[in-house]
């Protein structure tokens, strides 16, 4: 596998991230690369990243990041379809979620999605998100703690584990 990387959108490969498109059957369950970059545009609080495979742009993340709490959102996440089932949107996820580990006072990611045929609620709990029984906007909304790994008493920086 091509490694993974989280990109900045820039005017060069802004075209390319656009032309980014899931499966028609997924359509429903992610809002179009262009609406959340629009979006984006208009929230302070949007970070946002091409998703690339090597040199090649395969997909696009968005995180809602407020340092002032201890959740993080992930917004959007979307991997084009003709590069799915290849592992970049676990890498993409494991680099997010490396990233949010480094801000303020992060202690849990937030994943939210609409129910239905095709739905990522699979690839989201294979991952270790969780049920949280809430709904916002209708989706059902799944959390991943984030232990402070920075507070380990050895400080290898490893997961603890249960005795």
């Amino acid at each position: 596998m091509d490694d993974v990387t989280l990109r900045d959108v820039t005017p060069d490969n802004l075209s390319a991230v656009l032309g980014l498109e899931v499966s028609p059957a997924q359509a429903g369950f992610v809002a179009s690369n262009a609406k959340s970059i629009a979006e984006a545009h208009f929230e302070p609080k949007a970070w946002f990243r091409a998703i690339y495979a090597g040199d090649q742009p395969v997909g696009f993340v968005m995180l809602y990041d407020d340092p002032d709490g201890p959740q993080y959102f992930l917004w959007r996440l979307m991997i084009a379809h003709e590069h799915q089932g290849k592992g970049y949107g676990r890498r993409a996820l494991e680099l997010l979620v490396e990233y949010v580990r480094t801000r303020p006072h992060a202690a849990e990611l937030l994943v939210s999605y609409h129910e239905g045929d095709g739905e990522p609620s699979g690839f989201y709990r294979t991952f270790g998100f969780q049920d949280t029984g809430q709904r916002l906007e209708g989706e059902v909304v799944l959390r991943l703690p984030l232990p402070d790994v920075s507070a380990l008493a050895d400080g290898s920086g490893a997961l603890p584990t249960a005795d």
